[in-house]
Parts: C-alpha cells; structure tokens; sequence
C-alpha cells in the first residue's frame, strides 16, 4: 500500500493578517518536506456540510460562510480571522480529512497526511478560536465513526496547545478515544488531567514548559501508549502539531524533528498501522519542514 498526502491550492486563499504566525508560508514549507518523500498526491476535494454538521450545528456552520468579508478581513477572535477565501480553504481541509479517511479504510492507503489550513483542533461546537473554524480531526472520527461504521477510533493530539475544540466536539462520544499532550500553563487553559469526558474516554496529559522530549517520551510511554492498547482502535486519527519544537517561536516544550519521528512510528504501532493525520500548528517555517519531513516520512515508511 501507499502513503497519500492531501493538499489543496484552495488553502493559500485564506490569507490572514500581516505579522499572523498561521500564515499561508507554511504551506510553501511543508511542500518542501513533501517533494523529497515517495508520497502519493492527492488534492483534497470540496468538505460537505453534511460532514460538517456531524460535529457543528447548522447555526453555526451559517454564521461562518455568512461571515467571510468580501475583501480584507474579518476577525471572530483575538486570534482567528477570515479572508475572502477562508470558508473555501476550511471546507477543504475537511474534504481532506474525510477523504484521507475513506482511503485507508477502504485500503488505498495504509496511511494519510492532510496538509490543510486552517488548523481545527480549537474550533469547539460554536465558537471559532486559536485560528480554527471547524474541527477537522474531530469530523474525520465521526466520518469513521457513522460512515464506515467503526466502533473505536482513537484520536492523538500532540500539538503544543491542548485540543479543546476536539475535546469539546467528541465530549459525549463514546466511540472515540481521545488523548492529548500539551504545554501547561498554557493556551487555551484546558487540558488538566481531570477533564475525563462523558464516558472516560478523554485523556489528558499536561507536559511541563522546558521538560523537552525525553519527558514527553516518557509520558507517551507511561501513559498514553497503555490507553491505546487497551481501547485497541481500527482507525487511529493524529492533531499533528509542531509548535512543541524547539524554535517554535509561540511555546517552550523544546522538541525535535526526531521526537516527531519516534512518536509517529511508535503511533503507527496501533490500529494495525492504520493511520490519518491531519496538520494543526508549527510556526518557525524551517523548523515546521524538518519535522513534517519526519513525521510524514515515517508514514511513508510504515506503509509499504
């Protein structure tokens, strides 16, 4: 089998402002990363409001596309806003996600990267935050969940903030295995152990600022790698941030490209390899090349 990376032209249309660190560069970074693996290419296709509406309510999915300006831009948060093209770039990344879904568990691919944006794993029910609109991973699980009718999917999040937004959107989701590390204290203030979601199906693993990725290979050993053999997923979903690197100029968690590549390959571990992963964050260019490169390589890898 194969290693599919989806991306899409679409995602340079949601522009934000000057000085924004979720800018449209990162893609000409993470294009590099890609040239230089044996990957398949795929463009991601249009999202549907029907995938959508499986995490969102209607109302909200409305209040989004009536949003979008005409020209220059329109801010929802401190942090988050939209260009004339945004609505366009968000609903492709979350074609990206389904359709990155729908190869593996039909078997054209072992294994899937969307390179999207804007990111989704802060978008919660009805609110857009922290640059995202939609919560992507979240509606990739619930495609696997009601559309190929799976019964445990996992979703990993090693992003650097916490992922709220898919904590807040699979809350009440019993079929889905949710597990995050992340700096703490820090954006966005969630993320403690305590918050266990409806069914206990939630973890939470907060990684000290300066700890560094030995202490983050301990903790996946400890305590996230146990969970996920427990639950034993059929399709295992990964946030894949990389703004706990190192030179990432918005967070202190001082990884590595290799941190990313021992983790994937250990994740690739789980769900009889089976593996989709969708981008979030990762803000100094080069480094966001580096640890695509690793992350995305080892997929390519533990494909064949």
């Amino acid at each position: 089998m194969t290693c599919i990376a989806y991306s899409h032209a679409d995602f340079l249309g949601h522009v934000t402002p000057p000085g924004h660190p979720e800018r449209v560069e990162r893609l000409a970074a993470i294009e590099r990363a890609l040239a230089a693996l044996a990957v398949e290419r795929r463009d991601c296709p249009m999202g549907s409001d029907a995938d959508v509406l499986r995490c969102h309510p209607a109302r909200y999915l409305e209040w989004v596309r009536a949003a979008v300006p005409d020209k220059g831009w329109a801010q929802l948060d401190a942090d988050t806003f939209l260009s004339p093209g945004s609505f366009q770039a968000a609903m492709r990344a979350v074609g990206g996600i389904c359709a990155a879904v729908d190869a593996v568990m039909s078997g054209v691919a072992k294994t899937a990267f969307v390179a999207g944006r804007p990111p989704g794993h802060h978008a919660e029910r009805e609110t857009a935050m922290g640059f995202c609109l939609f919560g992507t991973v979240a509606i990739g699980a619930k495609r696997a969940l009601d559309h190929h009718g799976l019964s445990r999917v996992a979703i990993v999040d090693f992003d650097v903030h916490h992922g709220n937004g898919t904590q807040d959107l699979l809350w009440d989701e019993g079929r889905c295995l949710f597990a995050s590390s992340h700096q703490m204290p820090f954006y966005p203030g969630t993320g403690s152990p305590g918050e266990k979601g409806a069914h206990g199906q939630v973890l939470n693993v907060p990684l000290r600022t300066g700890s560094g990725g030995h202490a983050m290979r301990e903790a996946y050993e400890r305590l996230v790698f146990p969970v996920l053999a427990a639950w034993g997923p059929e399709l295992l979903l990964i946030s894949a941030g990389f703004d706990a690197h190192a030179d990432d100029p918005l967070a202190g968690l001082e990884w590595k490209a290799e941190d990313y590549r021992w983790l994937t390959d250990r994740l690739c571990d789980f769900a009889g390899g089976r593996v989709v992963s969708t981008l979030e964050g990762g803000y100094d260019l080069e480094a966001l090349a580096a640890s695509v490169a690793a992350h995305v390589g080892v997929l390519e890898e533990r494909s064949r």
